[in-house]
C-alpha cells in the first residue's frame, strides 16, 4: 500500500475502570460517518469487555485472547492487524481506521513498539495517537500505587478525565494539573459516559514526522525538587545553537542504552550545524527515529527543543549532556 493508503490506529488504553469500554461504545454509537475495526483485549480467560461493545454491519471487532497485548498476546496483535489489512485490500471487509483497546493492565510500549518497528505492520499501518484515560475518582490513587497507570499517562498524546461528576470540582483539577505537569504535551478534557468527539480521539496526528511539539503554556507549573522519584515526570531542553549530530547520535544512544525502561516517550525538533533541515526526532524507550521535516522556514529562529517522558530519569546529567553537543561546545 502507499503511504497515503495507510490506515491511521489509535491506541486507547487507560487502567482498569477508567470507562475505556464505555468511551468505545459512544464511538460506535455515534453517527460520524467512520467506519471502524475494533482490536479489543482484556486480561484473563473471558473477555467480557467485548460482550457489551456495540455491534453493527459497519464495525468488525476482533478479540485477541490468552492474556494481555503487552505481553503474551503480542503475536495476537500482529496477527490481527495483518488479517485486518488483508480483509480489506481483498474487498472483504470496509473500514476507514483501527482503535486498540489495551487492557488496563498494559504498558502501552509494546504496543506503540509494534505499530512503529514490525516491518510488515508499519507498511500498512500508521500510529496516529496514544488516548489515555484517567479515573477522576479513583486516578490519582491508581498513579501513586502504580507504575502501569504512570507509563500509560506518559505515553499519551491526548488525555481524557472520566467521571467528572463523582468528585469535587476542585478534586478534577487538581488531578487535571497533576497530569499536565507529568506529560505536558499532552492535550486534555473531561467527559462524562464517554462524551468525547470521535475526531478528538482519533485524529491526532501525535507520531506524524511533521508534527510540531507542543508544550502546555504554563510548564513547569511549579519548581521540582532534584531528588528522583517513583512517579512519571517531564522536562524540556532548548537551544538557540545548532547540534553536533554525531555528538547527539552518540549522548542518546548512550541515554536510551541506559535509562531505556525509564524512557516513556521522547520527542523534539532538531537543528544541527551545517545542515538546512529540521529534524523531527522521535523515541519509545530504546526505539528512536529521526526525520527530516523539510528546510527551516526564512526568519524562522533555529532553535532545538526536546522533551522527555518518563521515570526518575537524571535530568541535570541528560541537560549537560545535551549542552556538550551543541556544535563548538568544550567536552
Amino acid at each position: 500500500m502507499q503511504p497515503a493508503a495507510h490506515i491511521p490506529v489509535t491506541v486507547l488504553t487507560g487502567f482498569l475502570g477508567s470507562g475505556k469500554t464505555t468511551l468505545l461504545n459512544r464511538l460506535l454509537a455515534d453517527a460520524h460517518g467512520q467506519r471502524l475495526a475494533v482490536i479489543e483485549n482484556e486480561y484473563g480467560e473471558v473477555n467480557v469487555d467485548s460482550a457489551i461493545l456495540v455491534r453493527d454491519t459497519t464495525t468488525e471487532i476482533v478479540e485477541t485472547e490468552n492474556g494481555c497485548l503487552c505481553c503474551t498476546v503480542r503475536g495476537d496483535l500482529q496477527k490481527a492487524l495483518a488479517d485486518l489489512a488483508l480483509r480489506l485490500e481483498t474487498g472483504a471487509l470496509a473500514f476507514d481506521r483501527v482503535v486498540i483497546e489495551t487492557t488496563g493492565l498494559a504498558q502501552p510500549a509494546p504496543v506503540v513498539q509494534t505499530i512503529l518497528i514490525d516491518p510488515t505492520i508499519a507498511a500498512r499501518y500508521r500510529l496516529d495517537g496514544v488516548v489515555t484515560l484517567v479515573d477522576a475518582k479513583h486516578g490519582g490513587a491508581q498513579l501513586d500505587a502504580h507504575r502501569e497507570a504512570q507509563e500509560q499517562v506518559g505515553f499519551a498524546d491526548r488525555l481524557i478525565i472520566t467521571k467528572p461528576d463523582l468528585v469535587e470540582a476542585a478534586d478534577c483539577a487538581a488531578l487535571e494539573a497533576r497530569l499536565k505537569d507529568m506529560n505536558p504535551r499532552a492535550a486534555i478534557r473531561i467527559a462524562r459516559f464517554g462524551d468525547a468527539p470521535l475526531g478528538w480521539v482519533t485524529q491526532v496526528g501525535g507520531f506524524d514526522p511533521g508534527s510540531v511539539l507542543e508544550l502546555h503554556p504554563g510548564f513547569p507549573r511549579y519548581k521540582r525538587p532534584s531528588t528522583h522519584t517513583t512517579g512519571v515526570e517531564s522536562f524540556v531542553w532548548r537551544s538557540d545553537s545548532p547540534l553536533d549530530r554525531e555528538r547527539f547520535d552518540f549522548l542518546l544512544q548512550m541515554v536510551s542504552q541506559w535509562y531505556g525502561p525509564d524512557l516513556l516517550r521522547y520527542k523534539g525538533i532538531l537543528a544541527f550545524e551545517n545542515d538546512p533541515a529540521r529534524w523531527v526526532f522521535q523515541g519509545v524507550h530504546r526505539q528512536q527515529t529521526l526525520t527530516p521535516a523539510g528546510p527551516w522556514v526564512s526568519g524562522e529562529p533555529r532553535r532545538s527543543v526536546l522533551v522527555f517522558i518518563g521515570i526518575g530519569l537524571p535530568r541535570a546529567m541528560i541537560g549537560v549532556g545535551l549542552d556538550k553537543c551543541l556544535a563548538g561546545a568544550a567536552v
